[in-house]
């Protein structure tokens, strides 16, 4: 029974997280889920976020200066930062494949994976500043 009740906590937390499809926080998708579901928890939520993040259902977004963000998006991809709103939105150009084996070589690091975030003002945001 019990792992039954985790698939099915764990389904709720990846259905929260898609249909927010605004790389949310923690504290977001347990928002979005407590309404629905009152007796799952925070810890629930990050223990499945964790779990789904490790087996690549989903991607974890590290950000250096904000909390986590969670995308629903497992496909290789950069992201943009509002620096104003603070949403994050998906950048689909060309993923740049070669630059971990570039940065490999150059300085000797062991790369596991790389994240670009860029920052600036998204088009909404610049409408409300003219």
């Amino acid at each position: 029974m019990t792992m039954q009740r985790n698939t099915v906590q764990k389904q709720i937390v990846l259905d929260a997280l898609i249909k927010l499809n605004t790389h949310p926080t923690v504290d977001e998708i347990y928002a979005e889920i407590h309404n629905e579901h009152p007796s799952i928890s925070k810890a629930t939520v990050y223990r499945n976020l964790r779990n789904l993040a490790r087996n690549k259902l989903i991607r974890r977004v590290s950000l250096p200066d904000g909390l986590d963000r969670y995308d629903g998006h497992t496909y290789q991809h950069y992201h943009f930062k509002c620096t104003n709103c603070e949403i994050i939105f998906d950048v689909d150009i060309e993923y740049l494949y070669g630059i971990d084996e570039t940065v490999k070589q150059k300085y000797g690091f062991q790369i596991h994976e790389h994240d670009v975030v860029f920052k600036g003002i998204c088009p909404q945001c610049r409408e409300i500043c003219k």
